[in-house]
């Protein structure tokens, strides 16, 4: 069995399976990929809540695993070459899942790449610009005068939407009629936006039926509905 021991994580995430996957993280857009993910895998993991109430994510003990101070990380006992692994990004962790399971991403060359360039729209473009609109509709932004920054992120989110919408109107998932990591790395972000977010209207989702076609039957999936409440929240 894989001594974990060494990892000043497990000091604080006490384990009580070494065996398995370990997961960091919280049930936020982010981090539901991770938790999604591996329900559907069904790869045997042990989920540990990193509370952003109480700054665990600035702990050195997460910081020893995530420099970067964000959900989720993985700590994989078996990982490349027999070896512990230790992993943060959301999409790099779908990526390598995938891999090491060889699940939800194709394997033909031109299908992978045409899927993690959807999942890298979703890093680059659907997270960053929903996560700004959240927080100038929903947060601290919605006191300020001026609404141009949030017109603005209105206005890429919706642009983005379109992107999406188009995509999805002759298919019934990213990359057609395989679900793969790129609808698991981007519905989560659509859910937020309509509902914790409550942007809805601000950027009229009815305008985009062929997303929310999408987002209804991701919604319906046992292994979606199980990995958006993983961690369960203290």
């Amino acid at each position: 069995m894989t001594d974990l021991s060494t990892f000043p994580i497990t000091q604080k995430w006490l384990t009580q399976h070494p065996d398995r996957l370990q997961l960091y993280s919280l049930p936020t857009p982010n981090g539901v990929k991770v938790s999604i993910m591996l329900e559907e895998i069904g790869l045997p993991y042990e989920p540990h809540l990193v509370s952003f109430e109480t700054n665990d994510q600035m702990s050195p003990a997460f910081l020893s695993l995530n420099p970067n101070n964000k959900i989720p990380a993985i700590l994989d006992p078996n990982g490349l070459g027999g070896k512990p692994l230790a992993l943060f990004e959301s999409g790099a962790i779908l990526i390598y899942l995938a891999d090491k399971t060889g699940q939800l991403l194709p394997a033909e060359p031109s299908s992978r790449y045409e899927t993690i360039q959807w999942l890298m729209f979703q890093m680059g473009g659907i997270g960053p610009m929903f996560g700004q609109l959240g927080f100038f509709s929903k947060f601290a932004g919605k006191d300020y005068e001026d609404k141009r920054p949030r017109d603005r992120y209105v206005a890429e989110s919706r642009r983005l939407l379109n992107v999406l919408n188009q995509r999805l109107a002759d298919r019934t998932w990213i990359m057609g009629n395989t679900y793969t990591i790129a609808d698991i790395a981007t519905f989560p972000w659509v859910r937020n936006l309509i509902g914790f977010y409550g942007a809805g209207d601000l950027v009229g989702i009815e305008d985009f039926p062929h997303v929310t076609r999408a987002l209804d039957a991701f919604l319906t999936r046992p292994a979606v509905a199980r990995g958006l409440e993983i961690p369960k929240r203290a």
